[in-house]
């Protein structure tokens, strides 16, 4: 998927997300395209093909089970192959929800969720939590996000995602509006 397909097709998660937490978007939106090769690579079960729709390659238990997957990790610095169960999700609306739940609420993340309004101090943060065990996670993460995050979300307008519409734009009855 082309980046600005994916800024397009998860924008809204995200800026929902946003809401309910304040985690930078551009943030998010670069940490499930690097996670996930824009969508080209999530983690399915190496037995079974399932696909986890797990957007942040959280691993544990999720609301759809997990899936087992051999997956590269660092220890001691050096890239070691280990096996590792993933959180799966029905929906990418659910990784979202369970991303922005967990990164909000755990303690482990507070120092990132105090720098919620820098996103680059944000992503180091995240690092610096041991969000990932890659030493360069976070220097990854920002270099998706400038060149291929914030062009698009600059470009597209919050209504082009996943095909919906600003409540403004919409007439709508009063019993319908969030």
């Amino acid at each position: 998927m082309e980046p600005s397909e994916f800024v397009s097709f998860l924008r809204h998660e995200a800026e929902r997300a946003h809401a309910d937490t304040g985690i930078p978007v551009e943030i998010m939106l670069a940490q499930a395209a690097l996670e996930t090769g824009w969508l080209t690579r999530t983690v399915k079960d190496r037995v079974t093909g399932t696909d986890s729709k797990n957007l942040f390659n959280i691993k544990g238990k999720g609301p759809a089970g997990s899936v087992t997957t051999s997956v590269i990790e660092y220890v001691k610095g050096r890239k070691v192959w280990q096996d590792a169960r993933f959180r799966a999700y029905n929906s990418y609306e659910e990784s979202f929800e369970d991303y922005a739940t967990l990164i909000a609420e755990a303690p482990r993340y507070a120092a990132a969720m105090a720098a919620k309004d820098d996103p680059i101090a944000f992503a180091w943060q995240l690092q610096a939590a041991g969000y990932a065990t890659d030493p360069h996670y976070a220097r990854k993460v920002l270099s998706v996000m400038h060149k291929n995050i914030l062009p698009h979300l600059a470009e597209q307008k919050p209504e082009d995602s996943l095909g919906h519409v600003e409540q403004e734009e919409m007439p709508a009855h009063e019993d319908e509006i969030d």
